[in-house]
């Protein structure tokens, strides 16, 4: 959501259809080993004093304003309803990144207090409906694109939040840590990741009938938008194509509102009398946003907030535990392999797998199958990846209070709170 190039620019170098498909080729996806590791978490901004009122608009930026004079390592950032990313620098291990998030978490924690606010991590905001405070020609355009579909792009502008953990691609060579296999895991682990972690089954007062309402959100918004290529084919090509094929969001322009074509493909605009530049086809990758999205290193998107101040290392661990570690890989990859059949031919997320991820988290019990083993090799890993006893422990806590019991963050909240209004489905998501 954050991601963003220049808003707009003089000068264009138009690109031809051939020429996306080698630049695309190029950057999405540079492979070598494994060595760096990034985080992007999205936090929900709540009064102290009631966590459930809307922060009025003037307040959070006066607040925002104090946390730009901080010297933080991580960047940070503002989504459109005023939820706020810290985006770490890529770290050279997984206790460098959780160190130098952690030191920044602290200070704008502090700045926050001072203010009367605070962080909440949800993957949706329980109680308010969608208000968005920023007012720029990238969300307004984007505003309207998504009405097209439905109330969905709204609310998952305003008042979703997430846990991103990015990945370098991997290896060029095939195995355990070779691109392919990696970009293939991550799609199919990352159901696993979705109801292990899933945090967000209310909204607006009422139980939605999802562990994660922040996915369902995904699934109901445009296709060509969220949706994952094909991954029958070589990476490189499939995402390729995948962004030749995938609407054009907004055309931008140095004055006035952005236009917002209807049915117009990144593919048809190369071929059309007014192609886009390069900087067009850079800020069209920012407008796609499928579970997994190449960016040079890979983006792992579906991973709901979490609750506690330091909830967040544990998706963090567990994630870097799986991909960076080649025996956890490996289990990984031979444990998740037979949901694939259940997944079927859909992409991601909206095939059958990720939708029950998403709606029953491991109350399904091919998910916490799938999740008891791969957290246990996550925990063997640890060490070998040179994780702390701290963040270990966190991870076993994790997996007693949650995994091994076929519960999700999303349980606890829905057994503490009580819904102001009837179901959104007419139903309770326990029955």
């Amino acid at each position: 959501m954050s991601d963003s190039v220049s808003d707009c620019t003089e000068h264009r170098s138009v690109v031809t259809e051939a020429e996306v498909e080698a630049l695309v080729r190029g950057i999405c996806f540079k492979t070598g080993p494994p060595r760096s590791l990034g985080v992007e978490l999205e936090w929900l901004v709540h009064e102290l004093r009631s966590p459930r009122l809307p922060v009025p608009p003037e307040r959070l930026e006066a607040a925002y304003a104090a946390l730009r004079t901080l010297p933080l390592r991580s960047a940070l950032t503002v989504e459109p309803g005023g939820q706020l990313e810290l985006s770490s620098a890529p770290a050279a291990s997984l206790m460098e990144c959780i160190g130098s998030v952690s030191a920044d978490l602290d200070a704008v924690r502090a700045t926050l207090r001072e203010a009367g606010l605070g962080l909440s991590g949800l993957g949706q905001d329980p109680w308010n409906p969608p208000s968005r405070i920023l007012h720029e020609p990238r969300y307004d355009a984007m505003e309207r694109y998504l009405d097209r579909t439905g109330p969905e792009g709204r609310a998952m502008m305003c008042t979703s939040a997430s846990v991103q953990v990015c990945l370098d691609a991997g290896y060029e060579e095939p195995g355990p840590l070779g691109h392919g296999r990696r970009w293939w895991l991550a799609h199919q682990l990352g159901a696993v990741l979705v109801a292990a972690f899933a945090h967000s089954p209310m909204a607006e007062g009422r139980h939605t009938g999802w562990r994660s309402t922040r996915q369902s959100l995904w699934t109901a918004m445009d296709p060509g938008r969220t949706s994952a290529p094909p991954l029958d084919g070589d990476p490189r090509t499939t995402w390729a194509r995948h962004v030749l094929d995938s609407p054009v969001m907004c055309v931008r322009a140095p004055n006035g509102p952005w236009d917002v074509p209807d049915g117009l493909s990144f593919r048809d605009w190369t071929r059309s009398d007014s192609p886009p530049g390069r900087e067009d086809l850079d800020y069209h990758l920012t407008t796609l946003f499928p579970p997994v999205r190449p960016r040079g290193h890979l983006e792992l998107r579906m991973i709901d907030a979490q609750p506690g101040d330091d909830g967040w290392i544990v998706p963090l661990a567990v994630t870097a535990a799986l991909f960076d570690d080649a025996e956890a890989a490996e289990t990984a990859y031979r444990t998740v392999k037979p949901l694939a059949e259940r997944a079927g031919s859909l992409a991601a997320p909206r095939n059958p797998l990720w939708v029950a991820a998403a709606r029953s988290g491991l109350t399904d019990p091919e998910l916490r199958e799938a999740a008891v083993a791969c957290f246990a090799a996550a925990a063997e890993a640890l060490p070998r990846i040179g994780a702390s006893a701290e963040v270990q422990d966190a991870v076993a806590e994790f997996t007693d209070r949650y995994v091994a019991r076929g519960r999700c963050p999303a349980d606890d909240l829905l057994d503490h709170t009580a819904c102001t209004r009837p179901p959104l489905n007419g139903k309770d998501i326990r029955t």
